[in-house]
């Protein structure tokens, strides 16, 4: 009786130890953004890149097609509070509604003056005068203690001229990026061999949504990011939007895909542009140029295809 009692606790205890590993495992996943989580206990191998995505090219054609862009379906679902958006793919800090909505919008610059213009004398002062300027004074009535209008004694309303109210200043008016202007991404991967199932896999932590340095509409010039999104999010989102979340299949209209799809066969083309290492360096500025951080992404994925190989040689 007392064997019987001992061997029920030891099972009693395992189940506990694994159930708690289980909850420990699926807490992690769901913090990082992965959709499907590999165990640590399988994982042989990791390396944590960072791919460009352009939906301009011809590949990622079909993820841009017109009316169905990837950018629109991510910004729809925000707008819809269905999916949230994260400062960086750290993802320890969200972006609020508002945040998001000004990273999506540009400023209109105002025309000003021209340098012949400025040459010939012109000011700013000079440039807003107009013939519908307001008045520097206006009439008003005159009005009593009891703020009522006050008449002569053939009860005409009695005026009085005062300075005219200042004309409030031109603000410049704001506008959200189109979505076809939002072809620029960056996807956080890990590529991971799983010895248990003795392959590697495509691990997709987080997309970044940013907005590309060469649009006319960014005037800095500078790459902005917009969001970054939980791969695991986007997923769901994707599936629960199957007639706006398409891959567009430009050979067959029968056989479109939905994007969860597309990515999971990996139906897109993208670059390296980030290797995980101490200094948390992007390929360009630890070659030095942009053309040879071209030809290290090149290597760098020549490199990982290499190492899946070896592992297969005795």
């Amino acid at each position: 009786m007392n064997k019987f009692l001992s061997f029920a606790a030891l099972t009693a205890g395992l189940m506990l130890s694994v159930a708690a590993s289980a909850q420990e495992q699926a807490t992690t996943a769901s913090s990082n953004g992965s959709y499907r989580p590999i165990p640590n206990s399988d994982i042989m191998f990791r390396k944590t890149i960072w791919r460009a995505i352009d939906l301009r090219e011809k590949q990622n054609k079909p993820m841009f097609a017109e009316g169905k862009e990837i950018s629109r379906v991510i910004i729809d679902a925000v707008k819809r509070g269905e999916l949230q958006a994260y400062r960086n793919d750290s993802l320890t800090s969200t972006f609020s509604a508002k945040e998001l909505s000004s990273n999506m919008s540009y400023a209109e610059a105002s025309a000003g003056l021209s340098d012949e213009e400025r040459a010939a004398g012109f000011t700013e002062e000079s440039a807003d005068d107009s013939w519908d300027k307001p008045a520097a004074s206006t009439r008003k009535p005159k009005l009593d203690a009891n703020g009522k209008p006050m008449r002569d004694r053939r009860g005409n309303i009695i005026y009085q001229t005062v300075a005219a109210a200042p004309a409030a200043p031109a603000v410049p008016s704001s506008y959200e990026y189109r979505p076809k202007d939002l072809y620029q991404m960056e996807m956080k991967e890990d590529m991971i061999f799983d010895k248990k199932r003795s392959r590697m896999y495509h691990d997709i932590k987080t997309i970044t949504m940013l907005v590309p340095s060469t649009l006319a509409a960014n005037v800095s010039g500078i790459e902005k990011t917009i969001g970054t999104f939980k791969y695991s999010d986007l997923v769901k989102v994707f599936r629960n939007n199957p007639d706006k979340a398409i891959w567009f299949n430009p050979q067959n209209d029968a056989q479109h895909k939905n994007l969860a799809d597309a990515f999971e066969l990996w139906l897109f083309n993208s670059y390296i542009v980030k290797v995980s290492n101490p200094d948390d360096s992007r390929l360009d500025a630890i070659y030095g140029s942009q053309q040879q951080g071209i030809l290290a992404s090149q290597q760098a994925a020549a490199d990982l295809i290499e190492y899946e190989y070896n592992l297969w040689s005795f």
